[in-house]
């Protein structure tokens, strides 16, 4: 299994004012389907609403403090493997708080959390090009238009 951290996911309640933020800290953002993508080497730094990435990720409405505002990523290569880094970590004491699942991006993702809470998701997406090293390459957004 390969290890790595390919996206990080921050939860804002306000999606147009955290990327103006992060922009004027010098960062690129692309904007796709309320979600805004920063290259950050060789992972990304992505910007979603919380209340959708507590909702996507199964765990208790952000406002009860049952959720952080944060998800990390490992993209895998394979639904496969999405479903076996799934079961290896629940038989290590993950909560699986959404099984393995299609998702609205064509793609095949699931999350747990860790003993301490932290949330992972792990995820296939044929959109995302990994390198021979693991390395999460975003796709120019812009071209597709």
């Amino acid at each position: 299994m390969e290890h790595r951290i390919s996206l990080i996911t921050l939860g804002v309640s306000n999606l147009a004012r955290a990327k103006a933020f992060y922009e004027h800290l010098g960062w690129r953002g692309q904007e796709v389907e309320g979600t805004v993508f920063f290259q950050a080497g060789g992972l990304a730094l992505v910007l979603w609403s919380r209340d959708k990435l507590a909702s996507d990720a199964g765990v208790p409405n952000p406002d009860t403090g049952g959720f952080g505002g944060i998800s990390l990523a490992q993209n895998v290569r394979s639904r496969a493997e999405v479903d076996k880094v799934i079961a290896t970590a629940a038989e290590a004491g993950a909560e699986v708080t959404q099984p393995a699942r299609e998702t609205f991006y064509g793609g095949y993702a699931g999350y747990f959390s860790d003993p301490d809470g932290h949330v992972w998701e792990i995820a296939w997406n044929p959109g995302f090009t990994l390198g021979a090293d693991g390395t999460l390459t975003l796709p120019d957004f812009d071209a597709a238009n």
